[in-house]
């Protein structure tokens, strides 16, 4: 799997971890939230568990997605994420969820094999996350943040831009990046990562894991994702409802549904074996 170059990281303004009131909106519908959220790929479950032992920690869980998958794979995960209101979600779904930041959460001493991180590590401070996984890691262990990278259909992509550039038209987001290539977005979020990781001085060179997928929706499958979204969870509902209808009636031309195709991207580093930070 290809390293990746090192890049000048992002202006302390533009990184996400900068902006917690999105962080923590997505419990506002956290059951729809894991009903309407995409899995992952299980060639990427089945590479990150191959990692030696099986104590997995899985930091910003959510509602316990990524963690019921590695459990399914027969890990014992941990989860840590800072709302509550997703926590509660998760447990009722069967994880292990301890309430905290991960910046802020305390290990207690407890060790693990693998530091994962689903559609999460962005909402972190790269330096001091990488950091703490370090501190927690085993020599030998994993760190690996993971994200799921749509790439819409044109007609999709167009019709979606078209829609919230009109709804909202103040709102802090490119919508039209998306009708661009779906990696090209997410290569700040991809080298701020590898960047921290490196920073730490505790992991061997970072590498760059893909795994490409589709996945086919129905219009209601869809539009039951769109509001768990980043640039929605905080919508009034009256501008929700009209972002909803526009996409809707977007898809209903394109025939009731549609390919989505995915490509799930992590960053991972192995721990070396050199003394933890303290």
């Amino acid at each position: 799997m290809p390293t990746i170059p090192a890049e000048p990281a992002p202006p302390a303004g533009e990184q996400p971890h900068q902006h917690r009131e999105m962080a923590e909106s997505f419990g506002t519908d956290a059951e729809r939230y894991d009903r309407a959220r995409p899995r992952y790929p299980q060639a990427l479950v089945d590479r990150i568990a191959a990692a030696p032992g099986p104590a997995v920690v899985d930091v910003g869980c959510g509602t316990g997605i990524a963690a019921r998958q590695f459990a399914a794979a027969g890990r014992t995960v941990l989860g840590v994420e800072p709302d509550p209101r997703m926590a509660r979600t998760a447990r009722e779904l069967g994880t292990e969820v301890e309430v905290a930041t991960w910046e802020a959460w305390d290990p207690a001493g407890r060790e693990f094999d693998a530091v994962v991180a689903g559609q999460a590590w962005h909402w972190i401070d790269p330096v001091a996350g990488a950091a703490k996984a370090a501190r927690v890691l085993r020599p030998g262990g994993l760190l690996a943040p993971f994200w799921n990278v749509p790439r819409y259909p044109a007609r999709l992509a167009e019709a979606v831009a078209e829609v919230c550039g009109r709804v909202l038209p103040d709102a802090p987001f490119d919508f039209r990046a998306m009708t661009r290539g779906a990696l090209d977005g997410y290569q700040p979020i991809l080298a701020g990562t590898a960047d921290g990781i490196r920073r730490a001085d505790a992991f061997g060179e970072p590498e760059q894991w893909r795994f490409d997928w589709e996945w086919d929706y129905t219009r209601d499958a869809w539009l039951d994702q769109m509001p768990t979204q980043g640039a929605f969870t905080r919508l009034e509902p009256a501008a929700l409802g009209e972002v909803l209808a526009g996409v809707g009636a977007a898809i209903d031309a394109m025939g009731g549904g549609f390919t989505m195709s995915y490509s799930t991207v992590a960053v991972t580093a192995a721990r070396t074996g050199a003394a933890r930070p303290g």
